[in-house]
């Protein structure tokens, strides 16, 4: 178990590098449409989930093993992160600290290998047991959602719209919602369900709960439930008239009102950074009105 959390350990590493990549990416890329993020996030998903890693000259990846296999069989943790002047200083400190006059077990490595896997798994099992509570709290709460139409749910214990499920994936709205919102709503719950946006954020929780030791990866998850709901709003309005998108607006800040049952369940696709979300809508808005006026003259 110690040699896979070793693993888990460098790919996560080889991950943060790009993580890193996508941060600035996202700052360059500003104007790009909002799917292009997503993609970008699609890349670090694809190195957190293959075990092998191309090096070279050029990759962003400047080692895949940062801690050798023998770390665990070896007295002390020599690093090779592929940056010369980082790996020499880290090294030279450890081998002091190690060896200065101080006699080291020849199983040292692996006794805090074996510490920190046990460390690793109670995260995981931690994270497991958050989400089997989360999803069943929230089932009770619409065990009495009636039915709609199609895959449309309302509630009285629903106060913000979501997608719930995987295979069959369900819209569960508020009673309260009046018929203009709903419409509106019900169209960005059902784009999400044609992207397939209900698959990647479980997949990003799956990937964040066995890689959770590392801030970066609350962060990348983090941005990304906010890019995909930004992509998911670009691609509504763009199928919307001008009256209609100032309604769709209208209908995003009616939705920000409650939201915490749905952020507490990571298998809930709900709402999230509903200011920005604005924000970006409007921008788009003025994006494609000036797209407009260029196409006319």
């Amino acid at each position: 178990m110690s040699e896979l959390f070793l693993k888990i350990i460098n790919m996560s590493i080889s991950a943060s590098w790009l993580i890193l990549a996508v941060l600035i990416l996202r700052l360059v890329l500003k104007k790009a449409p909002k799917w292009v993020n997503v993609l970008l996030w699609g890349i670090v998903a694809v190195r957190l989930i293959c075990p092998f890693s191309f090096e070279s000259a050029l990759s962003l990846i400047p080692s895949a093993e940062t801690f050798p296999e023998k770390v665990i069989s070896g007295p002390s943790f020599d690093i090779q992160t592929g940056i010369s002047p980082v790996d020499n200083r880290i090294n030279d400190y450890l081998g002091d600290r190690y060896f200065e006059g101080v006699t080291v077990p020849a199983n040292n490595g692996n006794n805090i290998m074996t510490i920190l896997t046990i460390v690793w798994i109670i995260g995981i099992l931690l994270l497991v047991a958050y989400t089997i509570i989360s999803y069943r709290r929230l089932h009770r709460e619409i065990d009495t959602a009636v039915h709609y139409k199609d895959n449309i749910f309302q509630s009285e214990n629903v106060s913000s719209p979501f997608v719930l499920g995987i295979i069959n994936p369900r819209i569960y709205l508020p009673f309260s919602m009046n018929e203009q919102d709903l419409e509106h709503v019900v169209a960005h719950e059902q784009a999400h369900i044609r992207r397939k946006d209900h698959w990647w954020k479980p997949l990003g929780f799956l990937l964040l709960t066995i890689y959770w030791f590392n801030p970066l990866m609350w962060l990348a998850y983090v941005l990304l439930c906010r890019d995909i709901e930004l992509a998911c709003d670009e691609k509504v309005i763009k199928e919307l008239g001008n009256e209609q998108r100032a309604d769709y607006t209208q209908a995003l800040v009616v939705c920000s009102v409650n939201r915490r049952m749905i952020a507490a369940c990571p298998l809930a696709f709900g709402e999230v950074g509903v200011k920005d979300r604005v924000k970006s809508v409007m921008s788009a808005i003025e994006e494609i009105k000036l797209d407009r006026l260029k196409e006319q003259k």
